[in-house]
């Protein structure tokens, strides 16, 4: 009996790769020769029929209109002159005589960035509370084992189906008791950690290999060095995602706010942009200049985040 020797199975090797890739080759060169110079193709090189190109296009045209149209308006309407008619018909889109006065008339209407400030503080706050609480209730459901693991991820779970209306009257009452009505802690405390944040992390951590953790767990690493060195710089994006999330809902947030506030000084932004419409004033553009100012600080938050926010589908991989 002959048994292949090493030359012979490198050489075997070495013609079935080569024969592969001259296979691969040939198809590629065939698959641009059957495509027309014209030709309309989709992301995966296949050809498309232009009208279904036209219906995708116009399908995107559409949703984006529908999405940004809303801002873009306010954000006109925000820059048109006292003397424009806002309501014309047919209404005009650009303004004729654009200016920046409705923003100055803002700041002399209301006490906008005090009011904006509080809402900063708050919301820097959350994505700080959010961030930090989330990812280590997150690593702990998703990481540990212990007794009633299950249940505390049921849990969770359940937070997400009560109505945030139903339970105000709880938080107020808490609130007062332990002195922190009328305070912008009172406002924080109650949004602090968010289950759906949590259940996201938890997501996260779940997607990582364990062999990683494994191997540093033999090498002498503590949870803490595991958590802080090998799995939290992994979930990045879904880091991001909250901070996103968080930021959003306290800059965002109008009646909680409402209820627990009292003192004109601690308002928030959603809260004092309020009395741009109303009995003293009741002018268009100043509440779409307002509008503008409450929705800057969300673009410029996406803007900086954007990166880490659509790297979900990666989430968990493992970098050499």
């Amino acid at each position: 009996m002959s048994f292949p020797t090493a030359a012979s199975t490198v050489t075997s090797t070495a013609t079935d790769m080569a024969t592969e890739t001259a296979t691969r080759a040939n198809g590629t060169q065939g698959t641009r020769r059957n495509r027309a110079p014209g030709a309309f193709t989709d992301t995966g090189g296949r050809r498309a029929a232009p009208w279904r190109l036209v219906v995708r296009y116009a399908l995107l045209l559409a949703v984006l209109a529908l999405m940004t149209g809303p801002f873009l308006w306010q954000l006109s309407t925000s820059l048109k002159g006292p003397h424009e008619n806002i309501f014309s018909s047919p209404p005009a889109f650009l303004p004729g005589d654009p200016t920046l006065g409705n923003y100055e008339r803002v700041a002399d209407t209301i006490p906008v960035w005090d009011y904006a400030f509080n809402s900063l503080k708050v919301a820097s706050a959350n994505v700080i509370t959010n961030c930090v609480g989330a990812a280590l209730a997150g690593y702990a459901l998703a990481r540990m084992r212990y007794r009633g693991r299950r249940a505390a991820t049921l849990a969770f779970v359940l937070a997400m189906l009560v109505p945030v209306e139903g339970i105000f009257i709880a938080q107020f009452t808490t609130m007062r008791e332990l002195g922190l009505n009328n305070t912008l802690i009172g406002v924080l405390l109650p949004g602090s950690v968010s289950a759906l944040n949590v259940l996201l992390m938890r997501n996260a951590f779940l997607s990582l290999p364990h062999e990683v953790e494994e191997a540093a767990y033999v090498d002498g690493a503590t949870v803490w060095q595991r958590f802080l060195r090998i799995a939290l710089p992994s979930v990045k994006g879904t880091l991001a995602v909250v901070a996103i999330f968080a930021f959003m809902g306290a800059w965002d947030d109008f009646l909680w706010p409402l209820i627990v506030l009292s003192d004109p000084e601690n308002f928030t932004l959603t809260i004092g942009l309020n009395y741009l419409h109303g009995t003293f004033a009741n002018d268009e553009r100043l509440v779409a200049a307002g509008t503008i100012i409450a929705v800057l600080p969300l673009i410029a938050l996406f803007a900086c985040l954007q990166r880490y926010f659509f790297r979900g589908v990666g989430e968990g991989a493992v970098k050499g």
